[in-house]
């Protein structure tokens, strides 16, 4: 499982998989979460907006990533 180091106090979903390479585009994130393809600990979230904390693990094919507070 890879790790995502982050600075502030949380990072939007979208920007997340950006950040972690899982996606190319801030589009292609967009249509994968509302396609239902990505899971934040263990549970298909449709948001791109939803915030993502310290310790939660998002999952996008098969690939999972936890973010680390800096």
């Amino acid at each position: 499982m890879e790790a995502v180091v982050i600075s502030d106090d949380f990072i939007k979903l979208g920007q997340l998989l950006k950040l972690a390479n899982m996606v190319s585009s801030g589009v292609e994130a967009k249509i994968v979460i509302q396609n239902g393809e990505v899971k934040v600990n263990g549970e298909i979230d449709t948001r791109r907006g939803k915030k993502i904390y310290p310790n939660d693990v998002v999952e996008y094919k098969g690939q999972q990533v936890t973010v680390i507070g800096e």
